[in-house]
């Protein structure tokens, strides 16, 4: 299997106008999708919740661990909403591209933890999908052994000054916007480093970023699912090329297949598999 097809295939499924209420034919599309793709490697379960008097759908799928299932699971999530007039390539079907990728990867090979894929709806929204999984996950008593959301993964600019950052951040940090930025809780710290290395031996540069008091400081660190399970205390970081800080499509009608860079996305996602099935 050709990591870097499956990804391309999946694209061409996923990238399309799907606002949850502006584009709901496409939405609805996407959702389907998702759920053939993971019903592969086993049962998908559904976890409703309702905004303003209308449905919407996280889909799950949980994969056993290698040998002992008592473990807490790994969460891995991405966001399967885009927003408004946009067919959000990179933000964020590079993200579920990749959870679907990571699906069939370790439905054949089990990781030491369980693990548990979530497609997130209305992150676009204010995260309101996780929020709400996070929140019930919570009220359950359930534990994570790490929560990741992937958040836009595919967009790669190795031209001097292409990556910009919150201020004070560009001292630390390089000014090209050619690696993929793990940013996380601080009992994430030994996580990050992990699998920022992982990342590094597969051949894409990787950057990582501790951040204290639930990223209340640099609100930028906050804008993707994992910050509801920031706010509830649980382990989590966002995978993610950094967004606005550096995708000019950001958001707009141009986040297009043809902007993304499909080797640098393929390493993310071959660095992300080696990391956690290591953890």
């Amino acid at each position: 299997m050709d990591l870097k097809e499956n990804l391309r295939s999946h694209l061409t499924q996923i990238v399309r106008d799907r606002d949850p209420y502006l584009a709901s034919s496409g939405h609805f599309y996407v959702q389907h999708y998702i759920r053939e793709q993971l019903q592969q490697w086993g049962t998908v379960e559904t976890h409703e919740f309702s905004i303003r008097g209308q449905n919407h759908q996280n889909l799950i799928l949980n994969l056993p661990a290698a040998t002992n299932n008592q473990k807490p699971p790994i969460l891995i999530g991405a966001h399967y909403d885009a927003a408004p007039g946009t067919p959000g390539a990179d933000d964020n079907a590079t993200g579920v591209a990749a959870l679907l990728e990571l699906a069939r990867i370790f439905a054949a090979e089990p990781a030491k933890y369980p693990v548990r894929l979530v497609a997130f709806d209305m992150e676009e929204y204010g995260m309101l999908g996780s929020q709400q999984y996070a929140s019930d996950l919570k009220q359950q008593g359930q534990s994570l052994r790490l929560m990741l959301s992937l958040e836009m993964l595919g967009y790669c600019n190795s031209a001097p000054g292409s990556q910009r950052y919150p201020a004070g951040l560009e001292r630390f940090y390089p000014n090209r916007g050619d690696y993929i930025a793990l940013i996380g809780n601080l009992p994430t710290i030994p996580d990050l480093i992990h699998l920022s290395r992982n990342i590094r031996k597969v051949g894409v540069p990787s950057e990582w970023l501790p951040v204290p008091n639930k990223g209340l400081i640099v609100s930028s660190t906050r804008l993707s699912d994992h910050s509801p399970f920031w706010d509830l205390g649980y382990k989590a970081m966002m995978v993610t090329d950094t967004a606005f800080m550096r995708n000019p499509h950001y958001h707009q009608p141009s986040d297009t297949i043809e902007t993304l860079d499909l080797n640098f996305l393929t390493g993310v996602c071959r660095g992300l598999a080696s990391g956690i099935s290591r953890l």
